[in-house]
């Protein structure tokens, strides 16, 4: 566990500054993406849903609320310890690393809003990817939403300062060695830090290629959170549906 714990992921995403910084994502249309993927993806009203690296909940909670059986998954115990006060029945959450296959499978997993790519060693992220496929049922499908990497890197902003509840976060972003880096430093309660954040920057290609070479199949790729169609440069998004 010491040694998971020097990962970025795991230290950064459990700080309450993380959370601050991100605080303004549109969950409205976070929502609206969700509608239409249960829509797209038409299951029934029993289905079992895993939300893999769900935060602190607020997408499983909304998807909960539609209906479905929810489990939200993830690697930060702070955010699952918030996510939990929220549990009932047909919700709960769990501190899970996503590279380990479940005990149970489901008709739907989703790994949303970039929540893949994070690990340094190649060989994790495949095994992040044989997992969900692993932990899906006969008929279950898998949806990976993540970065339009084209995109991204022709509009990468070098330099930001952004400031969220009195915090300055003083912001870098950087492509090297196949990662798109981002650099946080910012100064609170009295001290000085600084976050590294890390993810691979895998195109579609990429990911046609990890899933071909692990018997995994993709069904069909997205480009925005109204599924419309994936063009490589102009694209907001790549979401990927697979089984």
């Amino acid at each position: 566990m010491s040694e998971q714990k020097k990962a970025w992921y795991a230290s950064w995403f459990d700080t309450p500054y993380y959370h601050i910084l991100y605080k303004d994502r549109d969950y409205d249309e976070a929502q609206l993406f969700i509608d239409n993927l249960t829509h797209y993806l038409n299951f029934d009203e029993d289905a079992t849903i895993l939300d893999l690296a769900c935060g602190k909940g607020r997408h499983a909670i909304y998807l909960n609320s539609l209906g479905y059986n929810v489990v939200g998954a993830d690697l930060s115990p702070n955010s699952i310890e918030v996510a939990k006060t929220f549990e009932n029945e047909k919700l709960h959450f769990v501190v899970h690393d996503m590279r380990e296959p479940l005990e149970k499978k489901y008709d739907a997993i989703f790994n949303l809003f970039t929540s893949f790519g994070y690990f340094s060693d190649p060989e994790d992220n495949i095994k992040a990817l044989k997992a969900i496929h692993n932990s899906l049922t006969d008929y279950g499908l898998a949806v990976i939403d993540f970065m339009n990497v084209n995109k991204v890197i022709a509009n990468l902003v070098p330099t930001e300062v952004k400031t969220v509840e009195g915090i300055e976060f003083h912001i870098e972003r950087k492509v090297e060695d196949g990662y798109i880096y981002k650099d946080i430093r910012f100064h609170a309660d009295g001290e000085d830090h600084a976050y590294t954040e890390k993810v691979k920057a895998f195109t579609l290609q990429d990911f046609e290629a990890m899933m071909s070479e692990n018997d995994i199949y993709l069904l069909d790729v997205f480009g925005d959170y109204k599924l419309r169609k994936f063009y490589p440069n102009d694209s907001d998004r790549l979401i990927m549906i697979f089984k």
